[in-house]
């Protein structure tokens, strides 16, 4: 597992790579010639991480990110768990508490700790180490609603309605203006709604989350039916890290970048058509929900990650919607109903 010291390929840490982001982005980053070490609590285990574990390019190392002690600079490197200490090019930091039912499960203290001060830990030592890119996973929750209807940008006016959406927007402030004169360009990306396949499978996200009630049940309950949302497959996010690895930093540097693409701006009553165009007999039921948490519906403009990035995803909402139900239908994962897969606790993306 370990690779040789005398090894010239970039070397990136990700914070968080055992996670749904993380464990499939690990893959992208070895195929392109990276090193990579992951760094994660392991909270849900570190299965989707076994395929990679005699890579020679590989290392893992099971830390906290709010530990002064797991995560350090030295020397012009980064000491991660037990670890000795390597250069590293590139930080992705994905661990966080993500979403608005995990945020209000653990608390204020606790989600602010995590997804505000982590970042600005897990910055200060990538900045320290000499590090020369930074990228950050934010989320389009950070708009909240869109009063007039239109397609939000990267310029539009945030409006949070979620305790997460608050934490990142100011994980984010941090990035944007108080890191300047510093050599760890951030790359601030928003992800749309995420689905599809990944090593460490989760079900509470829409698409996802759709397919799974569909074929267990062949019943969806619906709420918020005509709330508009964005979506995007977890391996086109890992391509989009990627390209902001490889972009310049005068390109990219202290920018944000909604990642999708404008094909993947769905209503929910067009995503329950399309999985019951994909799992036939699915029932479905509308009911009413108000409460305040999450309460997003927005469309979403991708034009910058495509202009400056080139970024254009390769994968649709339906290719997700199959590629799920196929998995599901086959066995290929077990008891999928199991709160393992819910977004329920602290989890790494």
């Amino acid at each position: 597992m370990a690779g040789s010291p005398q090894d010239a390929s970039p070397h990136v840490l990700i914070t968080g790579g055992a996670g749904y982001i993380g464990s499939l982005l690990t893959g992208v980053l070895l195929n392109a010639g990276w090193r990579v070490t992951v760094a994660d609590d392991l909270l849900f285990g570190g299965q989707s991480l076994l395929g990679y574990w005699h890579h020679p390019r590989f290392h893992f190392a099971k830390a906290d990110i709010c530990d002064a002690g797991q995560l350090v600079a030295e020397n012009g490197a980064i000491r991660v768990g037990e670890l000795p200490a390597r250069p590293v090019d590139a930080v992705i930091h994905l661990a966080a508490i993500v979403g608005f039912p995990a945020c209000q499960m653990v608390g204020p203290q606790v989600a602010w700790r995590y997804n505000y001060e982590g970042t600005r830990r897990v910055y200060a030592v990538a900045e320290a180490a000499g590090a020369r890119r930074f990228v950050f996973a934010s989320t389009y929750s950070n708009y909240g609603l869109s009063p007039d209807g239109a397609p939000v940008t990267e310029e539009s006016p945030l409006n949070p309605q979620s305790l997460y959406a608050e934490t990142k927007i100011a994980a984010e402030q941090f990035l944007l203006h108080e890191t300047a004169g510093g050599q760890a360009a951030p790359v601030l990306f928003r992800f749309a709604t995420l689905f599809g396949v990944s090593p460490r499978m989760r079900f509470d996200l829409i698409i996802n989350q759709f397919v799974l009630e569909a074929l267990a049940r062949r019943r969806l309950v619906i709420y918020q039916r005509g709330y508009a949302r964005s979506f995007v497959h977890v391996r086109d996010v890992a391509d989009a890290v990627l390209l902001a690895l490889q972009a310049p930093a005068e390109t990219v540097g202290r920018q944000i970048f909604n990642v999708g693409s404008d094909d993947g701006n769905y209503t929910k009553d067009e995503i329950v058509a399309l999985v019951q165009r994909h799992v036939e007999g699915t029932r479905v039921e509308y009911k009413d929900l108000t409460f305040g948490g999450d309460m997003r519906d927005i469309r979403v403009s991708f034009a910058k990650i495509a202009r400056v990035l080139g970024f254009h995803p390769r994968l649709s909402v339906e290719d997700g919607i199959r590629e799920v139900r196929d998995v599901l239908a086959n066995g290929v994962i077990k008891d999928a109903l199991d709160s393992q897969y819910r977004n329920a606790q602290f989890i790494v993306q």
